[in-house]
């Protein structure tokens, strides 16, 4: 029988780790090939300019025009776009059977939206808590249960 290659994403907003298993007893063993991170600013510093001014609707006033969305939140989401990407191009060339995701709430909603629906089906499961500051043997911990089925 052919051992069932997980791959383990650990990731927050600003970057992300992938961890291998190749099944039961084998461990978990780090692919930094695979390690992505991103250079997230704060709000301010993102939209550095003024914003733009405009007049009332209905007088004479101006005031400025506030950012359809946070600048911020949007890095965030186009981070998580940029580990689905890889995760699309890795998961076609059968580089995993199975996917397991952990990241804060947030990055994982947004990795939700992000996947494809192939990919989407391989996740085998979601951990909603930030892991990435811990290391192989901390990790490995918390992912008892799951590298047991």
């Amino acid at each position: 029988m052919a051992s069932v290659k997980t791959w383990i994403l650990v990731a927050d907003a600003t970057r992300a780790r992938i961890f291998l298993n190749e099944g039961r007893g084998h461990g978990v063993t780090e692919l930094p090939e695979h390690k992505l991170e991103s250079d997230l600013k704060a709000s301010r510093e993102i939209d550095a300019d003024r914003p733009g001014r405009t007049f009332d609707s209905g007088g004479q006033g101006r005031h400025a025009m506030e950012p359809p969305t946070d600048a911020k939140r949007h890095a965030k989401r186009n981070f998580a776009k940029e580990i689905a990407n890889m995760l699309a191009k890795t998961y076609q060339t059968k580089d995993f059977d199975r996917l397991v995701l952990i990241a804060p709430p947030t990055t994982l909603g947004d990795l939700r939206d992000a996947l494809p629906k192939n990919v989407a089906g391989a996740v085998h499961q979601e951990i909603a808590k930030d892991l990435t500051p811990l290391g192989i043997k901390e990790l490995t911990g918390h992912l008892s249960n799951i590298l047991a089925g």
